[in-house]
């Protein structure tokens, strides 16, 4: 069955209303807009109402609410059926791990007396018990609390996102990618857009007991193939540099980590790279390539360049 016939086939559909989560984030706009573009009521969950006005002339309604206000989150919950779960990050300024779990806790709490019949979240590859470990740590026990209380949970265990090399486009027109992984290392990888596509799927699946799911790329990509893929889009060479292991907490600081948040960040790295970013079958394969990625990126910079004139 195509997508489009999957969204709309009236079987899948039972009258659900979807509470969308971190509607204006990277994976959570992309379910949002996939269920709203299959004609499905939707709530968004904003943390500000800057966008609120967008997100209703596109039908959608709106709530801005705090996840960490339990009892408002709840109410919320209770105007619809179905919920997209995500942990919103935290600011690397702070503790991430602290306020992350905080987040957690507060979400889960939120569910009892919610009303709601199914939940998807989304968690990482990797995923694993610990502790200082970043999202690995922190989206694990996101999935056991929901295995703990009664809704039926899907997890939704996304691969590497394309996006972290958003923040590297003005150094890739400079010629160089940094990045702390090897230069050679093929890892799974997806873009957001695919994973929004994917858990707007499940929600629309009939609950059942809570499962597993697995979603990366098409493909599995180096940080060679990073740089091949921005040089091709940029026309211009691109060189990776890989930063030493004994820098990576130096340079998350340089970036604005705290010491907790870069202490945690560099730790996820290592566990990541040591493992294999735990690559799992059977696993699905959303559409967009790196190639496809990189090239709308470069695309939209210039776009944007334009513009404004520059």
């Amino acid at each position: 069955m195509r997508e489009a016939e999957y969204l709309s086939d009236s079987a899948l559909w039972s009258g659900a209303v979807f509470i969308v989560i971190g509607a204006n984030g990277r994976v959570g706009s992309d379910v949002a807009s996939t269920l709203l573009n299959a004609g499905r009521p939707v709530t968004a969950v904003l943390h500000t109402s800057d966008s609120a006005a967008g997100w209703r002339e596109r039908g959608a309604h709106t709530a801005v609410v705090d996840v960490r206000d339990r009892d408002d989150l709840r109410e919320v919950f209770r105007t619809g059926t179905r919920a997209f779960l995500l942990n919103p990050n935290a600011n690397v300024s702070s503790d991430t791990d602290r306020e992350e779990h905080a987040n957690v806790r507060s979400i889960v709490a939120a569910l009892e007396g919610s009303g709601l019949e199914k939940v998807v979240a989304a968690s990482t590859y990797g995923a694993q018990p610990g502790e200082r470990c970043g999202d690995l740590n922190v989206l694990y026990d996101f999935e056991q609390a929901l295995a703990a209380q009664p809704i039926p949970a899907t997890i939704q265990r996304g691969a590497y996102y394309m996006s972290n090399w958003d923040g590297l486009l003005d150094a890739a027109k400079d010629g160089v990618l940094p990045t702390m992984l090897p230069g050679d290392m093929k890892i799974p990888m997806v873009a957001p857009a695919d994973l929004g596509k994917a858990a707007a799927r499940h929600l629309l699946e009939p609950p059942g007991d809570q499962d597993v799911h697995y979603v990366e790329g098409p493909d599995r990509y180096s940080p060679q193939d990073v740089a091949d893929a921005f040089a091709a889009a940029l026309g211009s060479p691109v060189k990776v540099e890989v930063i030493p292991r004994d820098q990576w907490i130096a340079v998350y600081r340089k970036l604005g980590f705290s010491a907790a948040a870069a202490e945690s960040y560099a730790r996820m790295t290592a566990v990541s790279v040591d493992s294999g970013f735990a690559m799992s079958e059977p696993f699905e394969r959303g559409k967009t390539t790196l190639e496809d990625y990189v090239g709308a990126l470069v695309a939209k910079s210039r776009g944007s360049h334009a513009a404004l004139g520059e």
